[in-house]
């Protein structure tokens, strides 16, 4: 595999104070993402060059970190390690400050609109507003493109100077086939003189356009996102297809209001006031205890190091060393070795004493990771709730007056509750339609069910509107809902809800049995606690991925 823009700041002996173990993380994570997510040990091994021995002791430690997980023969990336990407996104404000204006762009043109930034001769898209359409385009967040290939990449290269220039010319010379961008369609490498005509055209313009240079049919428009100082902060995309638009009519009829659009977002960041620090994710003595109860399969250096990623953030942006240390809890000599090794594989840079993320910190999981929808992230949750409960466990999302089934897990006995994922019933009568309806606004909630009409299933079916508020009210106060043979005769099923970082409720999750298998009392004692431990693993995998994405429940 040709070397990424990251591996190539490896291309020379690390300092002789760099932490291994940290090294040989950060490649089994790199090479996680670059396979999409998925792979299996032998895979790694290889891939890697490590011993199995130290890609088993790894996969352990960021296993027990829940950076990654286990599922069969096949380790598999773990939405808790888009900490990592967040840590970068929240310290570099741009997401939470511009974020929405591209998504109100976005609205207004109907077109995706993306959010770019630097990252040495590439750019890494941080933000994506994109139109839902048969025909989708997007860019995963974190994945790194080409300069010369996009929109972004002619304003980028109009402000180099001639080491940068250098530079670029030696990745090409490296990697003339783009490997190390596998976002990007392999295509003959675009020729220097072209690239460096539309460099020298965007800085004289302010903008710059990719006529199909990505891939066919993609036609996208940039233009700069200046800091005060008049340096590109980011740049500002719209994407389309040529279905849609010429790269030419593209340029005339949306220009206008992309270069309004970016006068509105420099604005922005003038008149932004200072972010208030958030709270650090600090791992270090999680990692004491962890080591003690592991020994020798649980890579304490490793897991300090990454901490180290997760210290920086929202009103952290840059840390001095001592900083570092009291974020981490590490002792100074600790951060600073990892340090030196973050700096060395180019996820750090340092600069008057401060340390800083940079964007390649991204290319650990983001982009596979990124793309997850609810019912993806709910999978292994439910699967592990199934095996502890013997009975089958789902996840629904509310669609109109029903609720519909969007994952399952059935279990494997002879008797089973035969439901598929797009199953929609009645939410008036199911567990989790009670609890999403509960979870309403009073008035919203009243609403539906006045438009209803509630007809009984069975012969235990609460059909009585002021009966089923009475009902609703009590499940917002316990917030978990049973139903007993209200939905078929014989079937009992508990819910509890599954919320979003903001605390709103946006699914719920249940187990569903035969009536005859547990007793009422069996149900709250039993199944209830592990119901809701399921709900909460559900919501800490769920929150980090949400923090910068959206995430879709469908």
């Amino acid at each position: 595999m040709p070397p990424t823009p990251t591996d190539r700041a490896t291309g020379t002996e690390p300092p002789a104070e760099a932490v291994t173990p940290l090294i040989r993380g950060i490649a089994v994570l790199r090479r996680l993402t670059d396979e999409g997510g998925t792979m299996s040990p032998s895979a790694l091994e290889r891939a890697t060059g490590l011993a199995r021995s130290t890609v088993d002791r790894i996969v352990a430690t960021l296993v027990r970190m829940e950076y990654v997980r286990v599922e069969g023969r096949d380790v598999v990336l773990a939405p808790r390690l888009m900490e990592l990407g967040n840590a970068y996104l929240s310290a570099l404000r741009l997401p939470d400050l511009l974020g929405g204006r591209a998504d109100a762009l976005a609205d207004a043109l109907d077109e995706s609109v993306s959010l770019a930034v630097a990252d040495g001769d590439g750019i890494r898209f941080v933000h994506q507003a994109t139109r839902r359409r048969a025909m989708s385009l997007s860019f995963r967040i974190g994945d790194p493109l080409p300069v010369e290939r996009t929109a972004p990449g002619p304003l980028l290269a109009a402000g180099w100077d001639e080491e940068e220039w250098r530079r670029w010319r030696e990745r090409r010379a490296e990697d003339p086939d783009g490997g190390a961008f596998p976002a990007a369609p392999p295509r003959p490498p675009a020729d220097e003189a072209e690239f460096a005509a539309r460099a020298g055209r965007a800085g004289r313009d302010g903008w710059a356009l990719d006529d199909q240079l990505i891939e066919p049919g993609l036609v996208a428009l940039a233009v700069p996102v200046r800091a005060p100082d008049g340096s590109p902060d980011c740049f500002l995309s719209v994407v389309s297809h040529t279905s849609r638009h010429t790269a030419a009519s593209l340029r005339e009829t949306l220009l206008p209001r992309l270069l309004a659009a970016a006068g509105e977002m420099e604005r922005e960041l003038r008149e932004a006031p200072p972010a208030a620090p958030d709270s650090p994710t600090a791992l270090a003595s999680w990692t004491g205890a962890s080591k003690q109860e592991l020994g020798r399969d649980f890579n304490e250096s490793l897991a300090r190091g990454l901490s180290v990623m997760a210290a920086f953030g929202a009103g952290r942006d840059a840390l001095t060393l001592s900083e570092v240390a009291r974020a981490t809890g590490l002792a100074r000599a600790t951060a600073r070795r990892a340090l030196i090794t973050l700096e060395h594989l180019g996820y750090v840079t340092a600069r008057d004493r401060t340390h800083h993320l940079t964007p390649r910190v991204l290319a650990l999981g983001y982009p596979p990771l990124s793309r997850a929808a609810l019912p993806q992230i709910a999978q292994p949750h439910l699967a592990a709730l199934t095996e502890r409960v013997r009975d089958s466990a789902s996840l629904a999302v509310l669609v109109g007056d029903e609720v519909q089934y969007v994952a399952r897990v059935a279990t494997r006995r002879i008797m089973n509750v035969n439901i598929t994922v797009g199953t929609r019933f009645p939410a008036y009568a199911t567990s989790m339609g009670r609890v999403l309806l509960a979870a309403l606004p009073e008035a919203e909630r009243d609403a539906r069910l006045a438009r209803s009409t509630p007809h009984a299933l069975t012969g235990r079916t609460v059909t009585d509107r002021d009966e089923l508020r009475t009902v609703l009210d009590r499940v917002r106060a316990a917030s978990w809902a049973l139903v007993d043979e209200e939905l078929e005769a014989g079937l009992r099923s508990l819910a509890v809800p599954v919320r979003d970082r903001h605390g709103a409720v946006v699914a719920a999750v249940n187990v569903a049995m035969h009536a005859g298998s547990r007793t009422l009392e069996e149900c709250a004692s039993d199944v209830l606690p592990a119901l809701r431990e399921a709900a909460a693993r559900i919501e800490a995998d769920l929150h980090p991925t949400e923090r910068f994405v959206r995430v879709p429940a469908l």
